[in-house]
């Protein structure tokens, strides 16, 4: 599936919350075409310590996390972000926390985000709903979040999905209005794309978008990804 889209590596998104889930993924990583590993840790009293042990790893670049990772319930919140960025990793963010997003950014200015599945927009071919722009312009003006152009099939209310751009278009612009070609970084989610349409489907669409735009097409299939994960060079290790 991979090598005729051209595509010669992966960073892997992502484990359960099981720490040995998460060690697990790194072990397959011992194939050099996995230059990442975005696992998942729960955002409990172990937190830390999970990921003091897991960040060993150079291929560990930081969690998938929800909502509960920048809701301040337990007061620590600014406390996980921060142990994130004294190991350089990052953090894909799931749901529409906007506002707690930004605040918790602010706090912490050099931890990087990566905004899950385009925001997890409703894509049913018209403007997007106003709730969601206003959370995609809130975080968008944050320098250090980026936003992962992903889910796109999988989140319309259209089954299968449909395979013309228009049907997009919308949700992509706003996406392009807000980040820019400098911080909007490919994700194919495979293989859950394939439940409601296919990887090369998934690719034409962005593809027929961003270069309608003039974007810089090696900033959003592999560049944009690096600044993001800072993913390794497997020949350096």
């Amino acid at each position: 599936i991979a090598e005729p889209a051209g595509v010669i590596g992966t960073v892997v998104t992502a484990a359960s919350v099981w720490y040995e889930d998460n060690q697990w993924v790194l072990d397959l990583a011992e194939d050099p075409w996995i230059v990442g590993v975005v696992g998942h840790v729960a955002a409990d009293k172990n937190f830390a310590d999970n990921i003091d042990r897991l960040a060993i790893n150079p291929l560990y670049r930081g969690i998938r996390a929800g909502i509960d990772f920048v809701e301040d319930g337990d007061g620590s919140a600014v406390a996980r972000a921060e142990k994130l960025a004294f190991h350089d990793l990052q953090v894909d963010i799931g749901g529409h926390a906007g506002d707690a997003i930004y605040s918790v950014a602010e706090q912490v200015p050099e931890l990087r985000w990566v905004l899950n599945h385009c925001g997890e927009p409703k894509i049913d071919g018209e403007s997007p709903a106003s709730e969601w722009v206003d959370y995609i312009q809130t975080v968008s003006d944050v320098p250090t979040v980026y936003c992962k152009v992903s889910g796109l099939v999988e989140y319309s209310v259209i089954t299968p999905a449909p395979e013309a751009l228009d049907y997009y278009i919308h949700v992509l612009e706003v996406l392009w209005d807000s980040f820019g070609e400098d911080r909007i970084v490919y994700g194919s989610n495979w293989p859950v794309c394939d439940l409601n349409s296919n990887q090369e489907t998934v690719m034409r669409i962005v593809r027929s978008f961003f270069e309608a735009k003039g974007a810089a097409m090696e900033k959003f299939w592999w560049k944009n990804a690096k600044a993001a994960y800072k993913y390794m060079d497997r020949q350096s290790l």
